[in-house]
């Protein structure tokens, strides 16, 4: 009984350092792509990146309706790479990582500035996926909000 009792402790601890692990290395990920965005550097943002990396904006049209809108990830990396005046700054919080396997799940809240310029706010949500060469970002879907901010 003893031995079985030792054996699960270590199977458990295993499984606790595995996703502890995975958890650094998914918000490594997602902290490159922030680094990225501040540096302008397409290549960096796009070592990130899954090879059919989607994003997505859920917004309020004028009317206060909500609407999806896509944009092509290729030209975000493009526009990132293309020198600008402000540095891109988006600062996150991690509010929650979930992982099942090779998939992970996280929610972090952000506050976005030019430069030092507040812009705008929200939550980013992001899809990874683990692959031979590490975690890469899947999909990305954020809300975009100018007040009520989450601290």
């Amino acid at each position: 009984m003893k031995k079985i009792l030792i054996i699960g402790l270590l199977i458990l601890s295993n499984n606790i350092f595995a996703q502890q692990a995975d958890t650094l290395a998914i918000k490594q990920t997602v902290n490159t792509l922030f680094d990225a965005m501040r540096k302008g550097d397409s290549t960096l943002l796009r070592s990130v990146f899954s090879k059919d990396m989607i994003l997505q904006s859920v917004s309020n049209d004028k009317d206060g309706k909500a609407i999806l809108s896509t944009e092509n990830a290729y030209g975000f990396v493009k526009a990132i790479g293309t020198p600008h005046a402000a540095v891109y700054d988006e600062r996150i919080v991690f509010d929650g990582i979930k992982i099942d396997g090779d998939l992970a799940s996280v929610w972090a809240p952000y506050k976005f500035y030019l430069g030092d310029k507040f812009s705008h706010c929200g939550v980013d949500v992001f899809q990874l996926m683990r692959t031979a060469d590490g975690w890469k970002i899947i999909y990305i879907v954020d809300t975009r909000r100018k007040d009520n901010c989450i601290p």
